[in-house]
């Protein structure tokens, strides 16, 4: 294994920042309630936002994907404007709230230079071969990251200075508080060894960033969290958020660091600042959980994607890339070190590749490209490719990817400073794209009746904690299990829903174990002899790719008690809903395109959001 070494400037300030760490183990963060200081947090909202998109300052993005969209553009996109794209106009069909373009850090805006025939970068050798072959260009950029060199000619810190400081003149530009908030952004694109993938998404919370930090500056989480802590220091507050866990070959969430050392306290306590979050679903499907970790959840096979990102169809190992095996994981090392590192919340994005935020299932045609199908901006040729697995399009199966993702927050406003509150607190849920509401509390002395009154929410927040908040013991002489109080509210445009469910990890001996509960569902159906809620049904008609709300519910909601509560051990528990089914994408695809339904696919499937954890942790003795 080969340690990539930081350049000079950057090991400088690491070296600022270790020292202080002697004195001082974290740089405290302030208290993310204080930021809005919220009267009432019962009148917070919800909003919904993609943290995850890249446009033509991707190399990525203009090499494979011939992507010509700006952050301007995918700016105006997403608020709901109509912007042209390969000649034609594209609208999304609802206005998102909030929006971060997160460009590869690496090589930003390199590739644009191209785009001038007379610039020195296109009269280089590089440009002079790779001007017209895209593929090529980007092998050549993936290849220079490994090496960790500089293309000659392609004067890569130049284009990504002047690249960055336009990313943040369109963040500004198109930020309307209140209405539509962007956030600064970038991806940290680390490859380790060249095929696991530790990427992290990285958001600030003003109006104003520091040059991004590189994976060629290195590839250890922990040289980017010195990077954010120093920042940090300056005064520019930011954020890492890993993503596509599911590719990282277990190394996302290891019981060791990526060079193997055990995690510390000082690693754990770390990790915890610098990433209160973690991306749970995109279009390279969901990094929750694994059929071959999840035997007993029936639904674990949802959007599976286990193939590692750079290695053509090798499949990624699933112990230490799902969030609820890393929830596991945070358990066991909390108690053995003294902190959890996994204690993060969870959002949704898309990482689509032409600039475009789009999340519905009739918004994607396949491989990074987020744009409605019946535009027909795909033609039957390149639909025939993407519907078969194994695609020559990709080095990957592109039929096991799917629709973009949505990240919901609880806030007082739509502004940064709420919204990035929120984020800090872990306030958030995410979902596979549709705008279903998410509401999760818990507490001890929560009534049976709480969800009928009108104020139920100032209740809960009063004497309870919401989701992404720790749950603490309770008073000495206080024996019932906790109380969870939630509530799941349908897309206004979307299915139906199926049920809701709460997911629990928690402590057992020297490891974990999980449980999940159907606690609320619609119909009045039944427990089958396995003690599962049998099935809501299925309404789609494969001819037309029409379902009807004719089953499921507007809105579930309940208090629910853990049967199964030991006070003696720490727990995590999560809520997941489920809506009816609905078509899938590649469904759509090939109706629209008159081409067989996939096989090896669902033809149709259960869009569901997840609820950030809420911690129990036992009285100290």
């Amino acid at each position: 294994m080969t340690v990539r070494v930081l350049k000079p400037i950057l090991l400088a300030a690491v070296a600022i920042v270790a020292a202080c760490r002697t004195q001082s183990q974290v740089t405290p963060v302030p208290d993310a309630h204080q930021v809005t200081s919220p009267a009432d947090p019962s009148k917070r909202q919800a909003w919904f936002g993609d943290t995850h998109l890249h446009t033509s300052f991707s190399f990525d993005a203009w090499a494979k994907y011939g992507s010509k969209i700006t952050p301007d553009e995918a700016y105006r996109f997403g608020q709901g404007e109509t912007v042209t794209y390969l000649g034609r106009p594209a609208k999304r069909a609802h206005p998102l709230d909030f929006m971060a373009v997160t460009d590869h850090s690496e090589y930003m805006g390199a590739m644009n230079q191209l785009d001038d025939p007379t610039s020195a970068a296109s009269l280089s050798a590089f440009g002079r071969q790779y001007r017209s072959d895209g593929k090529g260009a980007m092998a050549a950029v993936v290849e220079a990251n490994k090496r960790h060199v500089e293309i000659p000619g392609m004067n890569a810190a130049t284009a990504l200075r002047s690249t960055w400081q336009m990313q943040i003149d369109a963040a500004n530009k198109n930020y309307r508080p209140g209405k539509f908030t962007t956030f600064i952004g970038y991806e940290w694109t680390s490859m380790w060894e060249g095929r696991y993938n530790l990427h992290r998404n990285v958001l600030f919370s003003g109006d104003d960033a520091p040059v991004p930090f590189t994976s060629q500056d290195s590839e250890r989480p922990q040289d980017l969290w010195s990077y954010l802590e120093t920042q940090r220091a300056r005064g520019f507050e930011a954020i890492a958020i890993p993503h596509n866990s599911n590719a990282s070959g277990g190394l996302m969430f290891g019981w060791n660091d990526v060079e193997g050392r055990p995690i510390d306290e000082a690693y754990a306590q770390r990790q915890l600042l610098n990433e209160p979050l973690a991306e749970i679903y995109q279009s390279k499907g969901q990094s929750e959980t694994h059929p071959d970790l999840s035997g007993a959840d029936e639904f674990a096979d949802f959007e599976v994607f286990d193939q590692l990102l750079m290695a053509g169809f090798v499949r990624s190992e699933p112990r230490g890339s799902y969030l609820r095996d890393a929830w596991g994981r945070g358990l066991v090392i909390g108690r053995k070190v003294g902190t959890n590192p996994y204690r993060f919340g969870v959002v949704g994005g898309n990482d689509f590749h032409n600039g475009l935020s789009t999340s519905a299932e009739d918004a994607y045609g396949g491989n990074a490209d987020g744009i409605d199908p019946s535009s027909g901006m795909v033609d039957v040729t390149r639909a025939s490719q993407v519907l078969t697995p194994r695609s020559a399009l990709s080095n990957l199966d592109l039929t096991m990817k799917g629709s973009g993702g949505l990240t919901g927050v609880w806030a007082e406003e739509n502004t940064r400073p709420s919204i990035f509150a929120a984020f800090r607190r872990r306030e958030t849920f995410a979902t596979s794209g549709t705008r279903i509401k998410l509401r999760l509390f818990a507490g001890w002395s929560y009534d049976r009746a709480l969800l009928s009154t009108p104020d139920w929410t100032r209740t809960a927040y009063r004497d309870g904690v919401p989701m992404g908040g720790d749950l603490a013991a309770p008073a000495a002489g206080v024996r019932r299990a906790p109380r969870f109080a939630l509530q799941a509210v349908k897309d206004p445009d979307g299915a139906n829903l199926d049920r809701i469910q709460i997911i629990k990890v928690w402590l057992d001996g020297d490891g974990y174990r999980e449980q999940v509960y159907d606690v609320a569902w619609s119909g009045g159906r039944k427990r089958d002899r396995r003690g599962r809620v049998t099935a809501v049904g299925d309404t789609v008609d494969l001819k037309t790719g029409a379902y009807a709300n004719t089953i499921g519910a507007a809105q579930l909601q309940t208090v629910w008690s853990d049967p199964d509560f030991d006070p003696a051990k720490p727990a995590v528990y999560y809520m997941r809903v489920l809506e009816i089914p609905t078509p899938r994408w590649s469904t759509l695809l090939a109706i629209a395109r008159g081409l067989p339904i996939l096989k090896g696919r669902p033809a149709s499937i259960q869009e569901r959001g997840w609820s950030s954890p809420i911690w129990y942790a036992p009285r100290r003795r």
